[in-house]
């Protein structure tokens, strides 16, 4: 018997004006099992009815930023129930932010993560490393009694010259600074997987353009939304697709995700 996951991740720059976008039309396009928001933008009591009963997705997990409203904020629909959930990872300053969803089904754990973005000063680049060394601390733990993991999201780093359109312009700026992409050599030579990369290792596709000077338009963009899979999910040959959906519109990001076929 073989079971079959579409995740999608999707970074959508304040779920209330994407809604506005034709956001239920590009959900049924998408046509996730798991659909995983970044930057919803929301606290609790700003939800409208439509995005606590959207058509398909009986399950949802939310988590919000406790210290700035309308700020990151995440969330989660799927068509079966986990297990269990959780959206924090143990650490108060991160788990203030409101950006993570842990969802854990029979066979695998499934992070949704908004990695934070270090472009604002020294202490915001500061604080984006050591989120990732708190959360992959956190997800290494669940690796180390066996359990397979998926960590999607905006991770906020282009990690190689192929996943942006000028890496030479943009050496010295955060999101694609050395120490950045160090954290991400470090997690691909410890037991992590970039799924699109590993599936397509020469293919040139971002998912981020900046909303300046037309930069969806002449494709200069980023690839800084990603999934990336334990070892182990590889070894079992599970992974069957990943995807990075540049025809889906409504925010500066496009989905990415990917098909597991569990055996």
């Amino acid at each position: 018997m073989t079971d079959t996951f579409r995740i999608v991740s999707w970074n959508v720059n304040g779920l209330r004006a994407i809604w506005k976008k034709d956001f239920e039309a590009s959900v049924k396009a998408l046509d996730a099992d798991i659909l995983m928001l970044q930057e919803t933008k929301l606290q609790e009591d700003q939800r409208s009815d439509e995005m606590l009963h959207l058509n398909g997705y009986p399950f949802q997990t939310w988590s919000y930023a406790q210290t700035k409203k309308g700020y990151s904020g995440v969330m989660a629909y799927s068509r079966r129930a986990p297990v269990s959930y959780s959206s924090n990872i143990g650490v108060q300053e991160f788990d203030d932010e409101g950006r993570v969803n842990q969802l854990d089904f029979e066979d695998f754990t499934l992070f949704n993560v908004y990695f934070p973005n270090g472009q604002m000063n020294e202490e915001r680049l500061d604080y984006k490393l050591r989120f990732y060394e708190a959360f992959f601390l956190h997800a290494d733990e669940l690796r180390k009694k066996g359990r397979p993991v998926i960590v999607c999201g905006d991770y906020n780093t282009a990690h190689n010259e192929i996943d942006l359109r000028h890496p030479k312009a943009n050496a010295d700026r955060s999101g694609f600074l050395r120490i950045e992409r160090d954290w991400l050599d470090r997690l691909m030579t410890g037991g992590w997987t970039d799924t699109f990369r590993h599936l397509y290792p020469d293919t040139v596709k971002y998912s981020w353009w900046s909303y300046r000077s037309n930069a969806r338009k002449t494709n200069a963009g980023w690839r800084i939304d990603l999934c990336l899979i334990s070892q182990d999910i590889v070894e079992k040959g599970w992974l069957k697709n990943a995807f990075i959906d540049n025809d889906i519109m409504g925010s500066d990001h496009c989905p990415v995700g990917l098909v597991l076929e569990i055996t």
